[in-house]
């Protein structure tokens, strides 16, 4: 759903990336940088309770994601390795997010069944990217279903934010499990998507 907007923000932070090409910087070293940054916001102060600080290290970094890919093709350096990194990175980063909100909740938030629900949707955001991934090894594709990364990265990041700012800690767990509900659901729209591929041609390799 939110892949639509991706041209507007590319857009809109062009220019950082030319910026970053005419200094020397490859699209790796931003693709690195981002998932440290990432990673760092989300890992030093979800743990420590500083929910809003950590929303909005995350959300300077983020950004990365549509930079490194730009520079790629402005630069004509894109390759199957930057892809790759890419999305390996990206789900390091991605179960940053949710592992520090697992801490988060089996420390000052001090309720295992959040920690334990946060600990779900990470999984599923996992699973979520390995089924497209096994089916594109496969040769078919598993792409859709009603939560993609990007939705669920900002769905998660804005609530959290707006829990702090609004003093309403009650966003954090609906989101989680409109997130847990919805991974699941795309899971299992994968899978049949990916039987109905198998079943109408048998011959795809196995």
């Amino acid at each position: 759903m939110l892949e639509r907007f991706r041209g507007f923000w590319t857009k809109l932070l062009s220019p950082i990336a030319h910026l970053l090409m005419r200094l020397g910087v490859s699209p790796d070293m931003v693709t690195l940088v981002g998932t440290i940054g990432v990673s760092a916001g989300a890992l030093v102060f979800f743990p420590r309770g500083d929910l809003l600080i950590g929303v909005l290290v995350i959300t300077a970094f983020v950004f990365s994601d549509l930079i490194d890919g730009y520079m790629a093709r402005e630069s004509g350096t894109s390759s199957r390795w930057g892809a790759f990194l890419d999305s390996t990175l990206d789900r390091i980063g991605d179960a940053a997010i949710f592992g520090g909100l697992v801490l988060y909740f089996a420390g000052p938030g001090d309720s295992m069944p959040l920690a334990c629900l946060a600990l779900y949707c990470l999984v599923m955001g996992s699973v979520t990217s390995y089924a497209r991934a096994r089916a594109e090894s496969l040769g078919m594709q598993a792409k859709g279903g009603i939560a993609e990364r990007a939705d669920r990265l900002v769905a998660v990041l804005v609530l959290t934010g707006l829990s702090e700012i609004f003093d309403l800690p009650i966003l954090i767990p609906i989101v989680l499990v409109a997130l847990a509900v919805a991974s699941t659901i795309t899971v299992i729209q994968r899978m049949l998507i990916v039987r109905r591929q198998a079943l109408a041609d048998p011959s795809l390799p196995a």
